[in-house]
């Protein structure tokens, strides 16, 4: 795993602490694993790809299991001490070389340009700064690089988007780790200058009620060939 050293935007070991929320969703995470399909979401997110891999917001490793062989490495960067550590145990596990490591979206503790692909699964919503974690994404993916996205967003009609912001602007955040309901991940993306690939909008559970944190997307998106300036 390749580090980055010095600069201003070094960030603490423990970027975020949740520690009640890391626990709660730990347990709800692996139930969802089968009881609403999270598991076949994980593997048709991860799917196809290959050499190394950075993982933002691994949380506590659930995506490990699921990387093909072709990839090579996988640097998983996870903030939050409690699910860090259960994402370590997973990583022992993993078919593939997993490296957990602590650090923020917004100042990834890596080299620029060393990766083939990046993968953000429900990261986009509880970040601080969306285009900077974004734009962190893009300075570690070598041109042509490959995203890998499955977040959830805003959706449904008027009355599902006004709850989601009035839940945002009050007690969601407090109660779920710094989530957010009504971000929009693929306009994020794309203000992020990244070129969208296929996507599709999906509902989790994909049969259950609507929920406000059920109006989901995965797709695929590519760091720009052309040289940044």
């Amino acid at each position: 795993m390749s580090l980055r050293s010095g600069g201003s935007t070094k960030v603490a070991r423990d970027a975020v602490h949740h520690p009640l929320f890391a626990r709660y969703y730990a347990r709800v995470s692996v139930s969802a694993e089968t009881r609403m399909g999270m598991a076949e979401v994980r593997r048709r997110l991860l799917d196809g790809l290959s050499g190394r891999v950075i993982e933002i917001g691994a949380g506590n490793g659930l995506n490990f299991a699921h990387y093909p062989g072709t990839v090579s490495e996988v640097v998983a960067i996870e903030p939050e001490r409690q699910l860090r550590k259960l994402a370590v145990d997973a990583a022992l596990r993993a078919q593939v070389p997993v490296d957990v490591a602590p650090g923020a979206a917004e100042a990834l503790p890596v080299k620029s340009e060393a990766f083939d692909a990046a993968v953000v699964s429900l990261v986009l919503c509880s970040v601080r700064d969306v285009p900077r974690a974004l734009a962190e994404v893009r300075r570690v993916l070598r041109p042509g690089g490959e995203v890998r996205f499955f977040e959830h967003g805003r959706g449904g009609g008027r009355a599902m988007r006004f709850t989601q912001r009035a839940m945002d602007a009050t007690v969601w955040p407090l109660l779920a780790g710094g989530c957010h309901l009504a971000r929009d991940p693929i306009g994020s993306l794309r203000a992020a200058g990244f070129e969208l690939g296929p996507y599709r909008r999906m509902m989790m559970p994909e049969n259950g009620p609507a929920l406000p944190q059920s109006f989901c997307v995965i797709g695929t998106a590519w760091r720009p060939v052309a040289t940044d300036t």
